[in-house]
């Protein structure tokens, strides 16, 4: 028997695919999709993706930061850019996460996003999964 312990569990329901609507359990979302691409004036999967990414990216990088005794300066930020693809296979994602840690060394911020890109749960799931490129900026 495992030791792991659900923490949450994030509930949604989504009708019309990619040009329909999204909406959490608990009422906190509720977006409307469009395909990428389109004038439809809703947001989409991948636009989602990148945003949750980020943001849990960020949260990882703060918990490694408190690990290695390290106090993460203000505007720290990860601009996440999420590629649809389409080649022989079919449909495919690629991923770049831009981060930026303004006033801490280099060496000391790279340290940082490579321990965070090891223990963010959206990192681990995609690795191995898909392309991705973690830039310190």
């Amino acid at each position: 028997m495992s030791n792991d312990k659900i923490l949450y569990t994030a509930q949604t329901h989504t009708t019309g695919g990619r040009d329909g609507a999204s909406r959490s359990s608990d009422g906190r979302l509720d977006v409307k999709l469009s395909t990428p691409g389109t004038a439809g004036a809703g947001t989409n999967p991948e636009q989602l993706f990148a945003a949750g990414w980020s943001a849990c990216f960020e949260g990882a990088m703060a918990h490694a930061a408190r690990q290695m005794k390290i106090a993460l300066p203000a505007g720290v930020a990860v601009d996440a850019e999420v590629d649809l693809n389409l080649g022989d296979s079919g449909f495919f994602l690629r991923a770049r996460l831009n981060v930026s840690i303004p006033g801490l060394d280099r060496e000391t911020a790279q340290r940082v996003v490579e321990a965070a890109h090891q223990t963010c749960p959206y990192s681990k799931a995609t690795r191995g999964n898909i392309e991705v490129a973690v830039n310190l900026v």
